[in-house]
C-alpha cells in the first residue's frame, strides 16, 4: 500500500471500529489477540522495545526477503511504533498514548511493567477507562504467578500431552501451540466483553488469562471423565475418548477421516462399508460395546477401506450422509476449495518483504465485515505517524529518535 492510499484509507467496517489498542504483547498469545481485534475493525498499535522490537521478529527461518513470515503472520492489520521504556522519555510517551486508549494488551511476567512505573494502578489513574488486558503463562494469582510460561510448558501442566498422541508412546505436544492461540482468542473475547461494560459505564478493568487456562480449558471431555470417575484418560490417537468410530482410517492412497459419533451415522457406515450385519454384531451394536471393543472395530473397518481410494470412500460416505474428509497436508488444507471461499487466504503487499500471503479471520459478520488490508508493520514503520496523532511535534519526534528513545522506520520509496 503507498502513502497515498494509507492518507485515504477508508473507515474500517469491523465492528470494533472505534476500539483503540495498544499491544505491548509479543511473540503469540498477546500478538494473535491483538490480530483479532484489528481484523474486526479496532486500531491496533503496536508498541515494540528497543532494541530489536517484538523476539517473533528475530525467528528467522523461514523468512521472506529478510522479514519473519512468522511475525508478518501474526502481526498484519497493526500500526506499529518502536519505544525505549527503559527511558523516562519513554515512559512519558506510552502513558501519554494510554490516555487516549480503550485497551492496553501484554504478556509479560507478573510486576514486569511494575518495574517501569507502568502498572494498572498507574496506567488506571492516567485512564479510568483502560482495559487492561494480561496474557500470562498461570495469572495473576495462586503460587505459580510469579513464574514464566511457554506453550509447551502449558500443555504438558495441563494434561494435553498425556492425551495427545498413540497409547504406550511417550508424551506428544498438540502439533500446533494450542495454548497460545486459545489464550489469545480468551483475551480477545475478555476484552470485547470488558468493551461492552466500558461502554455502559465508562469504567476500565483488567482481564486476565494465561496459558495454563487457556490449555485447561481443550480438556472439557477429559475433565468429565475425570470428575466422574476419578481416572485420568490417556491417549488414544486420533480416536475419540467418548464414542466410536470416529477417528482417522486408512484407504488405498492415504488417511481419511470418518465421524460416527452416533448410532444413526454408525448403521449408515455399516452400510456403506457393505457390512450391515455389524449392526447386530454384539462387539459394534452400541456405542458402549464399540468403545471396549476398539481396536477389533477399528482393524475390522481398516481391513474394508484399504481396498478403495480416499475419494471414492469420501464420496460414498457423504452419498449416505456420514461426515468424512481427507487427512490434509498443511499446503493441501490452504489450497482446498473451501479454505479459499471463506477467506481464509488473503493476499498483502509488505514494504520489505513485498508480495506475501496470510490467513484470513476466522469470524465472518453480515453487517459489519471484517478487513485485512495492512500487512505487518516494519520495526517503527507508524512512529512518527502515532506520536504526530498524539501531540509530538516534528522537532520532539526528531529529538526522541536522536536520543534512542524511539524508532523510525526508514519507508522505502514506492514511486
Amino acid at each position: 500500500m503507498t502513502m497515498e492510499e494509507r492518507a485515504t484509507r477508508t473507515p474500517h467496517p469491523g465492528p470494533l471500529a472505534g476500539m483503540r489498542v495498544l499491544e505491548l504483547a509479543q511473540i503469540m498469545a498477546g500478538p494473535t489477540c491483538g490480530m483479532m481485534l484489528a481484523d474486526m475493525g479496532a486500531d491496533v498499535v503496536k508498541v515494540e522495545k528497543l532494541p530489536g522490537g517484538d523476539d517473533a521478529r528475530g525467528y528467522r527461518e523461514p523468512r521472506v526477503s529478510g522479514v519473519s513470515a512468522p511475525f508478518m503472520m501474526l502481526n498484519r492489520n497493526k500500526r506499529g511504533i518502536a519505544v525505549d521504556l527503559k527511558q523516562a522519555q519513554g515512559r512519558e510517551i506510552l502513558l501519554r498514548l494510554v490516555k487516549s486508549a480503550d485497551v492496553l494488551t501484554e504478556n509479560f511476567r507478573r510486576g514486569t511493567l511494575e518495574k517501569f512505573g507502568l502498572g494498572y494502578d498507574v496506567l488506571a489513574r492516567a485512564n479510568p477507562g483502560l482495559i487492561y488486558c494480561a496474557v500470562s503463562g498461570y495469572g495473576r494469582d495462586g503460587p505459580f504467578a510469579d513464574r514464566g510460561g511457554f506453550d509447551l510448558i502449558a500443555q504438558g501442566f495441563a494434561g494435553l500431552m498425556s492425551v495427545t498422541g498413540e497409547p504406550g508412546r511417550p508424551p506428544v505436544k498438540t502439533g500446533n501451540p494450542v495454548a497460545d492461540i486459545n489464550a489469545g482468542l480468551l483475551a480477545c473475547a475478555g476484552i470485547a466483553a470488558a468493551y461492552a461494560h466500558k461502554q455502559r459505564t465508562g469504567q476500565g478493568q483488567i482481564v486476565d488469562t494465561s496459558l495454563m487456562e487457556a490449555a485447561l480449558q481443550q480438556t472439557y471431555w477429559h475433565a468429565a471423565i475425570h470428575f466422574a470417575t476419578g481416572e485420568s484418560p490417556g491417549p488414544l490417537g486420533s480416536a475419540h475418548l467418548l464414542t466410536a468410530p470416529y477417528q482417522a482410517f486408512h484407504a488405498t492412497d492415504g488417511w481419511i477421516n470418518i465421524g460416527g459419533a452416533n448410532q444413526a451415522n454408525w448403521e449408515r457406515i455399516a452400510d456403506v462399508l457393505g457390512h450391515p450385519e455389524w449392526r447386530d454384531d454384539p462387539r459394534f451394536a452400541t456405542n458402549s460395546a464399540r468403545m471396549a471393543n476398539l481396536e477389533a472395530l477399528t482393524a475390522t473397518m481398516n481391513a474394508v477401506l484399504a481396498t478403495r481410494t480416499k475419494a471414492e470412500w469420501i464420496d460414498a460416505f457423504d452419498a449416505a450422509g456420514v461426515p468424512a474428509g481427507p487427512v490434509h497436508t498443511i499446503g493441501e488444507a490452504l489450497a482446498h476449495p473451501q479454505t479459499l471461499a471463506r477467506g481464509m487466504v488473503v493476499e498483502l503487499t509488505h514494504l520489505q518483504a513485498g508480495a506475501t500471503t496470510a490467513l484470513g479471520c476466522p469470524v465472518h459478520f453480515s453487517a459489519t465485515p471484517t478487513r485485512i488490508d495492512r500487512p505487518a508493520p516494519l520495526l517503527g514503520e507508524h512512529t512518527r505517524e502515532v506520536l504526530r496523532g498524539s501531540g509530538y511535534s516534528d522537532a520532539e519526534i526528531d529529538a526522541f529518535i536522536a536520543a534512542g528513545v524511539v524508532e523510525a522506520a526508514t519507508l522505502p520509496d514506492r514511486t
